[in-house]
């Protein structure tokens, strides 16, 4: 025990990942700065001028805060114990950590004029780091990933199109570095982004814990298809190559890698950033959550997260900015329309904000490519809600639909200047009486709410607009961002 004890002390101090080279860190909050060292190693920590000393516990664990700083750099932030570490070209400004699943996940490459954008992408304020995939079954204290690195038009195309854009737009507004945490997996469930203290705190997502049971039933038997499939793929790939034709990407499979488990994403790669201050989350998520049987905890469930994910940062109630499912032809079984209410209902947790996307999606592609947009008003949410601009960053949300007789009107927030976009008919609206049988209605604009009806609805009392998957609606406000699909009533 002396001995081992005897090579604890004389440990190398060491850093997590996130903290590295070229990194952005949080303005106006504490910088804090933890890792490794020997048992009861002294360490010091200097950055602009300030330096903090503390000791390793008895575990080898150490966290100090320096003060708070304002936007600049490039500075040197140097560690000091047996050893010493020195970070260069560190840079403080905003930090945004982008997650969800694969429209997040959408490479810039691949968004329209992707060659374009990636070779106009040179922005060496703008740096990314990069979580790399990995599942947990408990909360990880440091995460695989590819290091900080300033956007350049030679590894800008990998990075999520979203996230850079909206980057883009950040450093353009606010002339400060802007830091981007990329963590996300595509086909991926909210329940695998959650921590356990929150999947466990209702009974009501109970079902998630059973829905993973269901996956793993006979997995030694999904293993073994799992492994012929991939020897089969590898065989074609050889034979196409042989042949002089593109070789097929490897088949997507759901639970590949027990992405699905409950909590196991947040454990390996949400956990671990909590240590690092951060200016707010973008998420886009909940394709995979659109199905009978998960879509009625979807709402609970992305609030809780939200909350639990302010808990985890310990830095208060951090805006929280997230996508709407675009229009998108799901299928029979989906629920998509569900699944934009869920996500709309979010709206009422503090700091949160929504970027519509219901007219910029493309039916037949679940991946749509104008992620220049998404990233733009996601910017838009993030400059009112985050930095206080006196700016319109919503759609028209719907607020009350109250009967008036042989119409049904309509109300809004974020309603200035309501406008029917391409024509002077608006539509995507319906109404329904009593019965609830819904029939396709008229609608007019009056001022800032609309007026509905239809003849064959003689007391029409529900009002739904753009409730399919990929409906033909045109409603926005007079800065060109499109109502949110809703429905009136239970």
């Amino acid at each position: 025990m002396a001995f081992f004890a005897a090579m604890a002390g004389r440990a190398e101090v060491t850093l997590p990942a996130v903290l590295g080279d070229h990194m952005v860190m949080q303005r106006r909050q504490p910088i804090h700065v933890w890792g490794r060292a020997g048992i009861r190693e002294a360490v010091a920590v200097s950055f602009r001028g300030e330096t903090r000393a503390t000791a390793a516990d008895g575990l080898g664990f150490w966290s100090v805060y320096l003060p708070a700083s304002e936007a600049g750099g490039p500075f040197e932030l140097s560690v000091k114990g047996n050893n010493a570490i020195t970070l260069r070209d560190v840079m403080v400004g905003e930090v945004w950590v982008d997650s969800g699943q694969s429209n997040m996940e959408f490479a810039l490459r691949g968004a329209l004029n992707g060659e374009a954008e990636v070779a106009a992408a040179n922005h060496p304020n703008i740096r990314f780091f990069k979580v790399n995939r990995k599942t947990s079954p408990f909360p990880a204290t440091d995460a695989a990933a590819i290091p900080w690195q300033s956007c350049t038009p030679q590894n800008a195309g990998g990075y999520s199109a979203i996230a850079y854009f909206f980057a883009r737009d950040l450093e353009q507004k606010l002339q400060v570095p802007i830091g981007v945490i990329d963590s996300y997996w595509g086909g991926t469930f909210i329940e695998a982004w959650m921590s356990l203290r929150a999947l466990s705190s209702s009974a009501d997502f109970m079902p998630a814990f059973a829905l993973w049971g269901r996956t793993i039933e006979n997995y030694d038997a999904l293993q073994a298809r799992r492994e012929q499939r991939t020897v089969a793929w590898k065989e074609s790939v050889a034979k196409a190559k042989a042949e002089g034709r593109t070789p097929p990407g490897l088949p997507w499979e759901q639970n590949q890698d027990n992405v699905d488990m409950p909590t196991g994403l947040y454990n390996a790669m949400i956990a671990p950033l909590t240590p690092y201050p951060i200016s707010g989350v973008i998420w886009y998520q909940g394709e995979s959550n659109a199905s009978p049987e998960r879509v009625p905890m979807y709402a609970a469930m992305f609030e809780t997260m939200i909350r639990d994910w302010r808990r985890a940062w310990g830095i208060g109630d951090f805006p929280f900015l997230f996508v709407q499912l675009a229009n998108f032809r799901s299928g029979p079984n989906s629920r998509w329309p569900e699944l934009r209410e869920a996500q709309t209902q979010t709206l009422g947790v503090a700091n949160t904000a929504m970027a519509v996307t219901i007219d910029i999606g493309e039916p037949g592609n679940i991946h749509p490519r104008n992620k220049q947009e998404v990233g733009r008003r996601l910017a838009l949410a993030a400059r009112a809600v985050a930095y206080g601009e006196k700016l319109e960053y919503s759609g028209p949300l719907f607020r009350a639909a109250v009967p008036e007789g042989e119409t049904v009107r309509v109300f809004f927030d974020h309603a200035g200047g309501l406008a029917a976009k391409d024509g002077p008919a608006l539509k995507g609206f319906l109404v329904a009486g009593a019965d609830r049988r819904f029939a396709a209605a008229e609608a007019r604009i009056d001022g800032s709410t609309v007026v509905v009806s239809s003849a064959s609805v003689a007391q029409p009392l529900y009002v739904r607009y753009g409730w399919a998957d990929a409906p033909e609606c045109n409603l926005y406000n007079a800065d060109g961002l499109p109502a949110s699909p809703f429905r009136s009533g239970p």
